[in-house]
């Protein structure tokens, strides 16, 4: 009797780390996918961290990124299902025993804000995701040292057949949200978000405190002053400084929004917010970078904007005048250029360049480069067009859609295998005791 208990625990144990790791690998790949771009910008700060700045530049950080998706959510489904029920506990045992280490590095040196395991969907320290590792990797172990106990959900007859479906659903997936936009935007300038209101501290909320740090050195000594206790000594030599957080405060999502105008260095942040009427921003981090194969269409809605009497501004971290006059160049921009944060407009839109639609510091519309409005969308005012509303779909109507494009053919696989192993299990019944 207890060797029964032990065994239906053991069962038990074993299926729930099984879905544990399913679930969590489905959702990290998911996410991936969803926004492919953003992944490409963390794996690029990797690159940083580790010196290796030539491939941060390459392909590399992109083919990275996909392969990253497609490896995590095919593992996921191989796991729910549980379809290679010795090579999938094996990957994952191989994966998390890569992961933990990493993550413990980020955890005690910092070079990155946040792992980017999750995206922009839930952002974790460096901290709370080592210590997620820390039990995804127990449930690996104790997962890959009973695989005899995982139970399948599907036959071998229709495993291929779901493992070939969802690497193509995903690889789709990524290539669909990296060619236009991501389908859930979990960033601060999604459709709908009011710029402004990002940027405040809610009323009785103290703001994060930051101190900084100087390092000088005397001889061979080397200390840490601050603005309190500044040395006197004009011996000591300036060395470098840092910035530490003093004491941690609410932090609004948005805090790095501004925009300067290049021809006359004034701020036109405010203008911007506060505009009643529609801006138009054409979105590009860096120009000599930025496709260029949509310009006709992006001056054709240059000359609506100018029509209608809409502000319309490039808006670039290309600061360098040779970069600019060479987009004027080859694309015949007759429009104004603006500077910005290169992160900061990284977030606001995956595509470069992309473009933002804004009334009263609202995002109403964003477009990639590969979906820019034409002639025949663009031909009122903005206010007697679509373009010109928010889309009123909600985050359940696109899962609506994931679910009729993915999980619904799923099931239908998974039901109708389980109806026909029924009817033949049934069926041999009948034989045999006809027999």
């Amino acid at each position: 009797m207890e060797n029964k208990h032990l065994h239906k625990a053991t069962v038990i144990g074993t299926n729930c780390c099984r879905f544990l790791l399913a679930v969590t690998f489905l959702f990290s790949g998911f996410v991936k996918a969803n926004d492919p771009l953003g992944t490409v910008y963390k794996m690029q700060d990797y690159l940083e961290a580790w010196g290796l700045f030539g491939l941060k530049e390459s392909f590399a950080p992109y083919g990275a990124a996909l392969a990253m998706g497609v490896f995590e959510f095919a593992l996921g489904i191989y796991l729910f299902f549980g379809i290679r029920r010795r090579l999938a506990p094996f990957l994952t045992l191989v994966f998390m025993s890569f992961m933990t280490p990493l993550t413990l590095w980020l955890a005690i040196d910092n070079p990155i804000s946040d792992c980017g395991c999750f995206g922009d969907a839930v952002i974790l320290s460096n901290w709370e995701t080592f210590f997620k590792n820390v039990v995804l990797l127990a449930a690996a172990i104790f997962l890959f040292k009973r695989t005899q106990y995982i139970f399948k959900l599907v036959t071998r007859k229709v495993d291929w057949l779901i493992s070939l479906y969802s690497f193509v659903f995903i690889i789709f997936f990524s290539l669909f949200t990296l060619r236009y936009l991501p389908v859930f935007d979990f960033r601060p300038y999604h459709t709908g978000a009011d710029i402004r209101k990002g940027m405040e501290i809610p009323e009785g909320k103290k703001p994060t405190t930051y101190e900084t740090i100087f390092i000088y050195q005397k001889g061979n000594e080397r200390k840490e002053f601050t603005l309190d206790n500044f040395p006197s000594d004009t011996t000591w030599t300036f060395v470098d400084s840092k910035t530490v957080v003093k004491e941690k405060g609410y932090e609004p999502p948005i805090q790095d929004f501004a925009i300067t105008s290049m021809e006359d260095g004034s701020d036109l942040t405010e203008e911007v917010l506060n505009d009643s009427n529609y801006t138009f921003l054409l979105v590009s981090s860096r120009l000599d970078m930025a496709d260029d194969s949509n310009m006709d269409r992006i001056n054709e809605i240059y000359d609506y904007s100018v029509a209608y009497g809409y502000r319309f501004l490039c808006v670039t971290a290309s600061s360098m005048e040779e970069s600019i006059t060479g987009w004027q160049e080859n694309t015949g921009a007759e429009y104004p250029f603006a500077v910005a944060d290169e992160i900061m407009l990284k977030t606001m839109i995956r595509s470069n360049p992309g473009l933002v639609l804004l009334k009263k510091g609202v995002v109403i519309n964003k477009w990639s480069s590969s979906n820019l409005p034409d002639e025949y969308q663009l031909n009122a005012p903005l206010d007697q067009l679509p373009a010109g509303h928010f889309s009123r779909k909600t985050t359940f109507h696109k899962l609506l859609e994931v679910f009729m494009w993915f999980i619904a053919p799923l099931l239908a696989l998974t039901v109708g295998d389980l109806v026909w192993l029924r009817i033949r299990n049934r069926s041999r019944w009948k034989k045999d005791k006809q027999a």
